[in-house]
């Protein structure tokens, strides 16, 4: 027992011999709290800002950013709209996941670009964005965006105006003014999904829309409401668009076979709070060889879908995200990326 007590208090003479006292000894280290919505929202703020400023701060990033944008893995920093971006835009609709640390976004930012390599500057123009942050330990590790950009033609047509009918999409986005009421509202505690239902019902758009047969399982509510690249692409009819279709009528009477494949369906974001899943995916189109690549999110209700809204772009035939194996990249099942 005199030993015992010999040995433990020579411990704390070492101790005390070193500047640290015993009970410091005892404390664990301390614990990384997990950031909250507000938290994941203003990093998706803070990174916007320094894109725009082009400015990789230590404080705000880690030491190895780990960047796609449209699917290409490109050096952080310094290429996509890192060289390019030169403001932000007013729509911000914000995804955070408390549980992953992943928080999702689809807004506006501002390009300016040249006509060509060796062509004038445009004016600065709004460029549609979906985007997907991780934050570890209070910096941002991995940057996932979608940058939808307008037509530019080039050379000596650079002053036409683009032949595509429909407008550009961060014009259409930033028109929108501000993401629906519905979007912002929690879901009655006693209502809320689980995030593997919520995952489970989400994907089921994507089962509905890949080889649409006019006969499948279409999970939308009756006043379901779609917006793609900022435009109503389904809805109720209305006074002012009395032929516009339902969401689960125009499934059911257009758009059968459109979509070959639906697949590298990665949710990377679910807000239980608010009912949402956020997720990356490629629809191919293979009769005319080519593939859309979007962010897409749902708003979910119980068993229903209420309102869906996505950025995309067309992309060359089979294309991968960059974050996916082949084997995943290829695979039409459903991943909940944590």
């Amino acid at each position: 027992m005199r030993k015992s007590m010999r040995a433990a208090a020579a411990a704390l003479a070492m101790a005390a011999g070193l500047g640290v006292s015993g009970t410091a000894w005892a404390q664990p280290a301390p614990v990384q709290q997990a950031c909250q919505r507000a938290c994941l929202e203003g990093f998706v703020n803070k990174y916007l800002a320094a894109m725009a400023a082009h400015t990789v701060d230590p404080k705000l990033f880690a030491p190895e950013v780990r960047f796609t944008e449209n699917g290409i893995r490109l050096p952080f920093g310094t290429e996509g709209l890192w060289a390019t971006a030169s403001g932000v835009g007013q729509y911000k609709l914000y995804v955070p996941d408390t549980e992953t640390q992943n928080v999702a976004f689809l807004g506006t930012v501002l390009e300016q670009a040249s006509s060509s390599a060796t062509g004038p500057q445009r004016p600065p123009e709004l460029v549609g964005l979906a985007l997907r942050l991780r934050i570890v330990d209070g910096k941002i590790t991995e940057v996932e965006q979608i940058a939808a950009r307008p037509d530019r033609p080039l050379g000596p047509n650079a002053g036409n105006a683009s032949s595509n009918p429909f407008p550009a999409t961060g014009e259409a986005v930033e028109k929108m003014g501000a993401p629906a009421p519905i979007f912002l509202a929690d879901i009655p505690a006693a209502r809320r999904q689980s995030r593997a239902d919520l995952v489970r019902i989400g994907n089921y758009y994507f089962d509905a829309v890949e080889r649409n047969t006019g006969h499948d399982y279409y999970p939308f509510s009756d006043d379901c409401l779609r917006h793609e690249n900022g435009i109503v692409t389904a809805g109720p009819p209305t006074p002012e668009f009395p032929q516009r279709k339902a969401c689960k009528q125009q499934l059911q009477t257009s758009l059968i076979g459109a979509v070959t494949s639906i697949r590298d369906r990665r949710f990377v974001a679910i807000d239980r709070e608010r009912g949402i899943a956020f997720a990356f995916a490629f629809f191919d189109h293979r009769p005319i060889d080519w593939t859309w690549q979007l962010g897409e999110l749902f708003k979910i209700d119980g068993e229903q879908i209420t309102q869906v809204e996505a950025i995309f772009i067309r992309g060359p035939y089979g294309v991968c995200s960059g974050w996916s194996t082949y084997e995943q990249c290829r695979s039409e099942q459903p991943r909940d990326e944590r």
